[in-house]
């Protein structure tokens, strides 16, 4: 964000084509009144402003974005491209996307396009060239939108249009048929090819699909989805080359690859709908946020939408309780963000959305919701200083989108793991111990962290493997967890043994996978339960392997079952640093015990010392302030001891410098060194 001043960004996405142009004016009174200053408009605008091919009337748009900037707000402006509109699909029935079994998908709802359709995308772009020359210089840009939630209804698509272009894509990739084979492995099945036009979309098959092939199609369907952001920012990028460029992600979402995608993109932007039934969505909220800032080196992201109560999508759409908004969103503050919008600032009257919360609610001004958003507004205009500033972490956890994709097709040795769910599992025994955590490809530069953390990698290529022996040779300590390093980027089993590229790391060799039934579990020994979450004895459950020590020592071994004996966590030294290995999904505690072991072995403490469970502290500073974030997630009263005196930035205590703070449940405190 480069082109206003210092803030952090409150708002959410605006709908004006929704009502009637005399309450626009009310929208902006009513905006400035709760502190909104930035809104998301557009988003879904195609069908209003060219309701005819060629056709485009944005006389209304322009009275939209002037109102805006009269009244001193900034726009997230969206390239308009999410849905097209009804007169598209009529001309041109063959850009609607198509299922695996043959079954088309139809207009009614949204985001109804083939990825690679490349009608789709000259309409679109042609769209783009006339909202960005036409808003180019408008006082109230602040920032291009392009797309929303790429791949959230279209994840895949099987037509005719995406089998020829995944064809071009393959030989790009592979540059001879001969290549391809090799890499599918089509020697098994008769599956060999003699061109690629022989090929098709792993479409729905009679029994299992090859599953390299499955794979790449991943990989080309994210690609496809990317080729549409990246047409669309060509565009923006040549009209308007200050203005940053974002699109709206989703939560460790399996179509995209994020870290991919962050290389395209001058800030990251998320959509995090929490969950008030659950109440370990904050530890979800916390992987994801962590995962956001981490895609570009710790850069502040934007949160572009959150639900301001419930939402409408969910089997059953609980309300957030008062003060769960607030404390939800300080957590993406106190996680990186410089951004806190929501969907959506006014609710729809009608449509499939229309009992989605929003800003302003059916009830109007005289509401909790809009109670609770307005006060937020203001609180967060109140430290303005925050933008901008940055955490670090001592501790990095390593996912893959390639490995994820492969991990989950089926004829696998366990179809019940789950990677985003694996992630979260180690992710929440560092957040549970008040660490922080930085979330990072395989291939990222590893020797700034004092303790690397990889849940599973079970696609595992040979320089990424070697990466991580020269981070522990060099000092490092890693933690690696089951069913990892087991096949290459072709989803070819690495021969000489099991996990073959981190064998010699782990000094271990897997024998044999013994995935475990569901609602079995194991009893294992040599791990205690950490913190204040255990009970005497660990188990483990999901997943158990048969591994023999070649050089490591057993840390923890199964006390029960066909492997009882065996070990179930090792730990081995190599070169200057010590690789450890878990053998099954270990339960919280005993997860929560050993990784306090493990980081207290690489020197990784808290941010805060002493934290009462249920507390998370986070820090963001740079070379003029620091500030120490504290949130209640728990269901009780929480005296929080501060290292030094600080200045309470949001109350209760006023100028004065204090040296502990009390935090009610759901209580945020914005502590400054």
């Amino acid at each position: 964000m480069k082109r206003s001043d210092r803030r952090i960004h409150f708002g959410g996405d605006y709908y004006p084509e929704q009502w009637p142009e005399e309450v626009w004016a009310e929208d902006t009174r009513l905006m400035k009144e709760a502190g909104v200053t930035m809104v998301t408009a557009g988003v879904f605008a195609w069908a209003q402003v060219e309701p005819r091919p060629g056709d485009f009337d944005f006389g209304w748009f322009d009275r939209v974005m002037d109102n805006l900037a009269q009244a001193g707000l900034r726009v997230c402006l969206a390239t308009m491209t999410a849905s097209p509109p009804p007169w598209l699909t009529r001309l041109h029935p063959e850009i609607l996307p198509e299922t695996e079994d043959g079954r088309r998908k139809w207009p009614g709802g949204r985001q109804h396009y083939c990825p690679s359709s490349p009608v789709y995308r000259e309409y679109a772009t042609r769209l783009v060239e006339q909202v960005a020359g036409r808003y180019a210089q408008h006082p109230a840009l602040e920032v291009w939108h392009v797309g929303n939630e790429y791949g959230c209804h279209i994840r895949q698509c099987f037509c005719d249009v995406s089998a020829a272009d995944f064809r071009r894509w393959l030989g790009e990739r592979y540059g001879t048929v001969g290549a391809l084979n090799e890499a599918w492995s089509t020697a098994f099945w008769s599956q060999r090819y003699d061109s690629f036009d022989e090929v098709l979309p792993p479409r729905l098959a009679p029994t299992f699909a090859n599953p390299s092939q499955q794979l790449d199609y991943w990989r080309f369907s994210d690609d496809a989805l990317r080729q549409c952001f990246l047409a669309e920012t060509e565009v923006l990028r040549r009209v308007t080359p200050d203005v940053p460029v974002t699109t709206n992600l989703m939560p460790h979402h399996k179509p995209v690859d994020a870290f991919e995608w962050a290389r395209h993109q001058d800030v990251m932007s998320l959509d995090f709908y929490q969950d008030p039934h659950d109440p370990d969505t904050h530890l979800s909220a916390a992987y994801n946020f962590d995962l956001m800032r981490s895609a570009r080196g710790g850069q502040p992201w934007l949160l572009l939408e959150q639900a301001p109560s419930a939402v409408n999508w969910r089997p059953r759409n609980g309300p957030k309780p008062p003060g769960a908004m607030r404390l939800w969103s300080w957590q993406a503050v106190a996680q990186g963000a410089d951004a806190i919008m929501y969907f959506q600032w006014r609710q729809s009257r009608g449509g499939a959305e229309k009992f989605h919360s929003a800003m302003l609610p059916h009830g109007g001004t005289g509401t909790r919701i809009h109670r609770e958003v307005s006060d937020l507004g203001r609180e967060l205009g109140s430290v303005p200083e925050i933008a901008g500033t940055r955490s670090r972490a001592d501790a990095a956890l390593l996912t893959d989108w390639n490995s994820w994709w492969a991990l989950e097709l089926d004829s696998r040795p366990s179809t019940a793991l789950d990677q985003a769910l694996i992630n979260r599992a180690h992710h929440r025994a560092l957040f549970d111990a008040g660490v922080a955590c930085d979330v990072l490809p395989p291939s990222s530069e590893l020797s700034g962290y004092k303790l690397v953390v990889v849940p599973n990698l079970y696609l595992l290529g040979e320089d990424d493997a070697r990466r991580l022996a020269q981070y522990v040779e060099g000092g490092g300590q890693l933690l690696v967890s089951f069913f990892s390093g087991i096949v290459d980027g072709c989803d070819r089993v690495h021969l000489g043994g099991y996990p073959a590229p981190l064998r010699e790391l782990l000094g271990l060799r897997v024998e044999e996978f013994w995935p475990l039934d569901e609602g079995v579990s194991v009893p294992v020994e040599g791990v205690d339960p950490g913190g204040p979450l255990g009970a005497p004895g660990t188990e483990g459950d999901l997943w158990s392997e048969a591994v023999e020590l070649e050089g490591a020592e057993a840390v923890a071994v199964f006390r029960g079952g066909e492997l009882a004996g065996r070990p179930a966590v090792t730990r081995h030294a190599y070169g200057a640093g010590t690789a450890w290995y878990i053998g099954t999904r270990l339960h919280r505690a005993a997860m929560r015990g050993l990784m306090d072991q493990v980081r207290q072995a690489a020197g990784v403490g808290p941010v805060l010392a002493g934290l009462p469970e249920g507390v998370q502290a986070t820090v963001r500073e740079d070379d003029e302030h620091r500030f120490l974030f504290l949130l209640n997630h728990g269901d009780e009263d929480a005296v929080v001891e501060l290292p030094e005196p600080m200045r309470d930035r949001l109350g209760p205590y006023g100028t004065d410098r204090v040296t502990a703070v009390t935090l009610p449940p759901r209580g945020v405190a914005v502590m400054e060194h």
